[in-house]
């Protein structure tokens, strides 16, 4: 039966209302959109019609994506309409996939750039950092992705034994040390993605997976290959995985990428981190691997300094009064599994180095051409206080300085006892 909402009826409806308000009885509003309780709004562009195990993947990932939207806190929009990121449809959403294609066009390569520049975020699969003329779209394959050209790929899919190098990071904190990915081909570059300061490799092929393929001609025996990266100057993921097993003379599906539950852990906590979704954002790295730093001695007040602003092997690393020049100035750049080599301004391929390797507790430091040693790579560990203590990674030892503040005291390792000698306010240079 319907109810008339006029007249007495009406006056009576405001009256129950006004006592359900005051005796809080009345449900509470409903979220605004835009606000932490709202889903963020995923979009995955496809081809969908280039290589049956490409198409394989694009059909599994549009049912599988769908299935954890809800519980993840995104929705899900799939389409093989590339304009959205030429004429700003993409703007709509807070995470763009690429599935299996790149941009082609100039106006939706210009659109996607422009997104990310504005602080969008991306997470790409296999095919899409394919290419044999990286210089066609530099900004892309040469700087975002760092990867340059295609270089060599595994055949047949296999899975891969993959370990994780960067726990610290959201898309990989609860990931084990190692874990057996799904099946997929794997893709090798032209450019070493551990040269790069701006990219931070979460993953690569462990060599316990080595021989990598089946055919012997397309079987990696040995060697360094990323898997999973990041470019810290944007909110973006890359995997290499993305290409299923096929029997294509019937085009039969035999395998899936979704098999592995890890890998999809790393999906989903990466998809959070890069849709912001409530808890899932860690704290930004305060060190900027693009900024230059002076490190001043919490002990006594003096920075680290290269003696007599000096670049050449063996030039010693003192501590001396704060003065602002070249020589008080380093950077951060990453290496893997949370450290990082710390260049000088001056000349940055010339690092932070324990002399000879030692393990030794007061082994002196000294500049040296950057070898990607172990006694030249370095652990930031902040402190509850904001400073910084320093552990190298062959020793496990801590950068020192002196008690005192004499100029000139040459810096040491020596074993972390959690003293002010040992630890380092970070400012950064223009």
């Amino acid at each position: 039966m319907r109810i008339s909402r006029s007249g007495p009826a009406r006056a009576a409806l405001r009256v129950l209302l006004l006592l359900a308000t005051l005796l809080g009885l009345a449900a509470p509003p409903a979220a605004h959109a835009g606000t932490a309780a709202s889903p963020f709004k995923v979009l995955a562009l496809y081809n969908g019609t280039w290589d049956a195990a490409h198409i394989s993947f694009v059909h599994e990932a549009n049912e599988w994506f769908p299935q954890q939207a809800a519980q993840n806190g995104f929705t899900y929009t799939a389409s093989n309409n590339w304009n959205l990121l030429a004429d700003g449809g993409v703007n709509a959403y807070q995470v763009v996939l690429f599935l299996d294609d790149l941009p082609q066009t100039a106006s939706q390569r210009a659109g996607f750039e422009q997104y990310m520049r504005g602080g969008g975020a991306w997470m790409g699969f296999h095919v899409s950092a394919f290419t044999t003329d990286a210089q066609s779209w530099p900004w892309y394959h040469n700087q975002f992705l760092g990867s340059g050209n295609f270089r060599s790929n595994t055949w047949g899919p296999t899975t891969a034994v993959l370990k994780v190098e960067d726990r610290t990071h959201a898309a990989t904190r609860n990931l084990p040390a190692t874990f057996t990915s799904s099946v997929s081909e794997w893709y090798s570059w032209s450019n070493d993605l551990r040269q790069n300061p701006d990219i931070k490799i979460l993953a690569s092929v462990d060599p316990s997976s080595f021989p990598l393929g089946t055919d012997p001609n397309q079987t990696w025996y040995s060697g360094y290959y990323p898997i999973l990266w990041t470019n810290t100057k944007y909110r973006m993921l890359y995997a290499n995985f993305g290409h299923n097993a096929m029997d294509y003379s019937t085009n039969t599906t035999l395998s899936s990428t979704f098999a592995s539950a890890t890998q999809n852990r790393f999906l989903l906590d990466g998809l959070k981190w890069l849709g912001g979704a409530d808890g899932s954002v860690p704290p930004a790295n305060p060190i900027s691997e693009t900024s230059w730093y002076t490190l001043s001695s919490a002990a006594n007040g003096t920075c680290v300094d290269a003696r007599s602003a000096a670049t050449a092997n063996g030039t010693p690393i003192q501590q001396y009064t704060c003065n602002g020049t070249q020589a008080q100035q380093f950077q951060f750049r990453s290496t893997d599994g949370g450290f990082s080599r710390i260049a000088i301004r001056g000349n940055p391929q010339q690092v932070v180095d324990v002399t000879d390797r030692s393990t030794a507790d007061n082994a002196p430091l000294q500049l040296w051409s950057w070898s990607n040693g172990q006694n030249q790579q370095w652990q930031p560990v902040r402190e509850s206080d904001g400073r910084y203590h320093f552990t190298a990674r062959h020793s496990g030892k801590c950068l020192s300085a002196a008690g005192s503040g004499a100029n000139g005291v040459q810096l040491t390792q020596r074993a972390c006892d959690g003293s002010p000698a040992q630890s380092f306010t970070l400012t950064a240079q223009p």
